[in-house]
């Protein structure tokens, strides 16, 4: 998958949580088994992130084509722990994610919080009080 279109469209398919990634899995209309790889700035600079992407490229070429869903486009939204992770461990998440993700049993949305929102609200600074 390249278009960003495409990625936006699996954001509203099933989501399974594990400690490395999110997975998406989205029906996409008789493509086949595509795949994605989402890996942000906050992960760390360009050698982690592209270190990231490269074991979970290695992952999805494994596991899809026995596991995947078919004609469903499959999306890995790599976490912080990710690149941490024992590579036999995240292969054994993946496997177990796309079992869920077969059986429609995806994790609940938490609620959207407003743009600009982080937190509490008070700021990290302390008041100063007269």
């Amino acid at each position: 998958m390249r278009r960003r279109a495409d990625f936006l469209a699996a954001n509203r398919g099933l989501r399974v949580a594990r400690p490395g990634f999110v997975l998406l899995a989205h029906p996409n209309q008789g493509h086949g088994k595509r795949y994605g790889i989402t890996v942000t700035k906050k992960i760390g600079n360009a050698v982690v992130r592209n270190r990231m992407k490269r074991r979970f490229r290695e992952l999805l070429r494994e596991a899809l084509p026995a596991h995947g869903l078919p004609d469903h486009d499959h999306v890995i939204i790599g976490r912080e722990t990710g690149i941490e992770r024992d590579f036999a461990k995240l292969r054994e998440e993946l496997g177990m994610a796309l079992e869920r993700a077969a059986a429609g049993k995806g994790d609940p949305r938490r609620p959207r919080r407003p743009k600009g929102a982080k937190g509490s609200g008070h700021g990290s600074r302390r008041q100063k009080q007269a």
